[in-house]
């Protein structure tokens, strides 16, 4: 196994909000989207920043997700995800059963709490999703989100109700793939760190090698993991992955008032932020900032997450000391991940999982060792694979 960094998941898996959250799979091209953006964009403390550039990718890219804006395309695209995604944390049960693995994991659910009433009725829509889907779910009063959250109590701004998901889980994702590649190279797994892959050559259909700046590496089979870089590792193959970078922020703070801090994951309807407790930690993750590869951590997102955090939770955690950083999500403009086999017949993808990645990680994993080994998967995969661009 190959790898550009100088170890696992140290892009954008290293800081993450920490949610394993089926429920919260929702594709960000929704009806209604659109115009929630131009409104977001004139905010100060906004979710959503766009930094105009000439870039046909992300100008494409755009108007992919502006055309998956529709209610037919928002429900095609929320079922792929939950189905995916609630696939995937029973592989992670699975596999924490069968290795004990430990990552600050907690199993206490999420809650998503909103501060005005118009955000709670908004949230109708997830609610059907959620019933179709067979998840369970809580609708909660103001003090049903204190009895679930004590640390809410002290919140300096009004909230007036949530959503509880009891099934969602939570875990340092970092910690969860340190442990994993040492579980890994134990059973026999080599990994190869500080190699960065420059092309792959194709004879006869087949992918024959992959050059790297280490030298060339020959495989039976090829996956392509590689986030928001892997379009261009296709593109000269004349394959188009519409996988776009899309920055994400979190703060990670020390908790100084634990009857404060939160239990597990409260979700920030308002600033579309995840406030998360990692073991003597708090991780507060969100934003969606529009602007290519560029990873410049700039302040006024930190002024949003410390917002957020220290209005709901005021005290819990050091945040003016909190370490700052951010990422790069690699997002479709449907909101599904792209994992399964490509037009090479030993060529394949497991990337585009956007916010997602945490939480339908294992689930990919499996479906992508199945479609590797030529095993039929145990849920439809047929429309994950980067072929349903291709109609």
């Amino acid at each position: 196994m190959l790898d550009r960094r100088s170890g696992p998941a140290m892009e954008t898996s290293f800081a993450n909000a920490g949610e394993v959250s089926p429920g919260y799979s929702s594709p960000w091209a929704a009806p209604g989207v659109p115009m929630k953006a131009l409104k977001w964009l004139f905010m100060r403390h906004s979710p959503l920043a766009l930094r105009p550039r000439l870039d046909l990718e992300m100008l494409g890219w755009l108007l992919a997700m502006l055309g998956n804006c529709t209610h037919a395309r928002y429900a095609v695209n929320k079922e792929r995800m939950m189905r995916l995604a609630e696939f995937s944390r029973d592989q992670l049960i699975a596999l924490r059963k069968d290795t004990g693995i430990e990552y600050e994991q907690r199993m206490l659910g999420t809650l998503q709490v909103f501060r005005t009433q118009a955000e709670l009725d908004d949230v109708a829509k997830d609610i059907d999703s959620l019933k179709m889907a067979g998840v369970p779910f809580e609708i909660l009063s103001r003090a049903g989100c204190i009895s679930a959250e004590p640390g809410l109590a002290t919140a300096s701004q009004k909230i007036v109700g949530g959503l509880r998901l009891p099934n969602d889980e939570t875990g340092d994702c970092f910690k969860f793939s340190e442990k994993l590649a040492a579980l890994a190279t134990d059973r026999g797994v080599t990994f190869q760190y500080g190699a960065t892959a420059l092309h792959l050559t194709v004879r006869a259909g087949e992918v024959d090698a992959l050059m790297t700046d280490q030298g060339e590496v020959h495989a039976d089979a090829y996956v392509l993991a590689l986030g928001s870089y892997t379009p261009g590792l296709l593109r000269p193959l004349g394959i188009r992955l519409p996988v776009y970078p899309i920055k994400g922020y979190s703060i990670t703070a020390s908790i100084v008032d634990d009857q404060r801090a939160p239990r597990s994951t409260v979700m920030d309807e308002r600033y579309k932020v995840a406030i998360t407790r990692l073991g003597n930690r708090i991780r507060v993750g969100g934003m969606a900032e529009i602007a290519g590869f560029d990873t410049a951590l700039r302040r006024r997102r930190r002024d949003t997450l410390e917002l957020s955090a220290g209005s709901l939770f005021p005290g819990a955690g050091d945040l003016k000391n909190a370490s700052f950083w951010c990422g790069l999500r690699p997002m479709t403009p449907d909101g599904t991940p792209v994992v399964g086999g490509t037009e090479i017949e030993n060529l394949f993808l497991n990337t585009g999982h956007g916010t997602l990645g945490w939480t339908m990680a294992c689930g990919s994993a499996q479906v992508l060792a199945d479609a590797v080994s030529g095993i039929a998967s145990a849920i439809d995969t047929a429309d994950l694979a980067i072929s349903r661009y291709h109609h």
